[in-house]
């Protein structure tokens, strides 16, 4: 039965309710099209820094009026904002 169980974890996640990583804390968060206000909400990042996704081994910033399609294992990371933007 373990190795069932281990198999599971790579198998994509169903349902509606999925989980993603921001800054290394997985928290959960509804599937499909969320804002990047969203996910900044539910990991707990200022909204006035930047949060960036890793796309294939690169991050990628994302617009603050964006938004990403969440499958889960997604994976953010925030940032102060850099730039003269006050």
């Amino acid at each position: 039965m373990e190795k069932e169980s281990l198999k599971e974890k790579d198998k994509p996640q169903t349902g509606p309710i999925v989980k993603i990583k921001v800054n290394n804390i997985v928290v959960e968060i509804h599937r499909g099209h969320q804002t990047v206000a969203k996910i900044k909400q539910v990991g707990g990042v200022p909204l006035a820094d930047d949060l960036n996704q890793m796309i294939d081994g690169k991050l990628t910033q994302l617009p603050d009026d964006g938004a990403v399609t969440i499958k889960g294992g997604e994976e953010f990371f925030s940032q102060p904002k850099t730039g003269g933007d006050s």
